[in-house]
């Protein structure tokens, strides 16, 4: 990519975190375009849909769940480690108004930017989970799918209920205990 094109780019993917997070993830992009510096075509050049700019941000941000979940895999109580990860995971999906609904709408295996970003996650995960069911923390048959929809619907239920700040952690807490042994 030529340099004026990655500014171009960076630019576009900054602020289209600034609105997303202030305006959820249907904001403008003409806006996002205006803000950047740049016409709304070079935005589509760069991202031919909302879908394509949407996972371009969402993948950025995984960076630090990912490296997360490698850094609690040899934790030494694996369930708290689980815990931990999801919490995380959580608190990723809560960064953007309407960021669950997309997450949790976007069908594994299917070629979209936005589905792409849950097979990371999944497979990040796995690993915790495995762990924690070797040590008798999880019940058998709780799948990291399950694990990953369960926490954007926490978060999506905590994102569309802004005046109970603690309703995640009740919600993840009521998740864990029909999970564990």
């Amino acid at each position: 990519m030529r340099a004026d094109a990655r500014r171009n780019h960076d630019r576009l993917l900054a602020e289209a975190r600034a609105a997303f997070a202030a305006q959820g993830t249907d904001a403008a992009l003409e806006d996002i375009a205006r803000r950047a510096g740049v016409g709304i075509g070079t935005l589509y050049r760069h991202f031919p849909t909302r879908e394509a700019l949407l996972g371009a941000v969402v993948r950025e941000g995984m960076d630090g769940l990912l490296d997360r979940a490698a850094e609690l895999a040899g934790a030494p109580d694996p369930g708290a480690a689980l815990v931990t990860w999801l919490r995380a995971l959580i608190t990723h999906a809560r960064e953007y108004r309407g960021l669950s609904v997309a997450l949790m709408s976007a069908t594994p295996g299917r070629s979209s930017t936005v589905a792409e970003c849950g097979e990371p996650l999944r497979a990040a995960g796995a690993p915790l989970l495995d762990r924690a069911r070797a040590a008798g923390a999880v019940r058998d048959g709780v799948t990291v799918g399950d694990l990953t929809t369960l926490a954007h619907a926490i978060a999506l239920a905590a994102e569309r209920s802004p005046e109970d700040p603690e309703l995640a952690d009740r919600l993840l807490d009521l998740t864990l205990r029909g999970i564990t042994r």
